[in-house]
């Protein structure tokens, strides 16, 4: 038996079709004796949608605040993804990032993680519960929700795994594998066969 941390994007969780499939994956692996946690990004699309919202009321709407709108996206595909595992039979939980808490700085659109407080999750985790994490988000010390930019929820995910000290991290993801950047952008980024919590941590 694993503890597992696996993180879906928002293509894998853009329709409740796929939502559906997901689930099925993760109630596959808690079957298999695994402790499973997950963590989810908004659904494809939909932080695009919150930030096109925004500008139609403000070109340059305060940083707190866009930050509050953006980290809806998150709670709504923990919630959908938990109800889809309930359906299956599954006992789950799911928890926003002040929830947990995943404690930042105060960077606003760009914040680091400075702290995760895991025993929530393993509270629930030795009660037969999976536990469905939101990425990308986080809460500073002052009670501000926080964002954590682009790949946010990969972030998210990497700092639970070490947090928690998982087995294994699975991130579901439209690359074949952690390059040594952006394979998008530049060229001759090259895969990296195996690296650890930390090292993607420091990327």
């Amino acid at each position: 038996m694993a503890l597992l941390v696996k993180k879906f994007g928002g293509t894998s969780i853009g329709s409740i079709d796929r939502i559906k499939v997901v689930a099925s994956k993760v109630a596959e692996n808690h079957h298999a004796g695994h402790d499973i946690v997950v963590t989810v990004s908004a659904m494809s699309g939909e932080t695009n949608r919150l930030i096109a919202l925004s500008a139609e009321l403000h070109d340059q709407p305060d940083s707190r605040e866009l930050d509050v709108l953006l980290s809806t996206g998150e709670q709504v595909t923990i919630a959908l993804l938990c109800i889809a595992l309930q359906k299956l039979g599954i006992k789950c939980r799911s928890y926003t990032g002040a929830q947990i808490p995943i404690v930042t700085d105060s960077a606003h659109g760009k914040a680091r993680i400075q702290e995760i407080e895991p025993d929530r999750i393993r509270e629930d985790l030795r009660s037969g519960h999976v536990v469905v994490v939101a990425g990308f988000q986080g809460i500073d010390v002052s009670g501000n929700i926080t964002t954590l930019g682009r790949g946010g929820s990969d972030t998210t995910a990497v700092a639970l795994a070490a947090s928690l000290k998982a087995d294994e991290c699975h991130i579901y993801t439209d690359v074949e594998g952690v390059y040594t950047t952006d394979p998008r952008i530049v060229n001759d980024a090259r895969r990296l066969p195996r690296i650890t919590f930390e090292e993607m941590l420091e990327m």
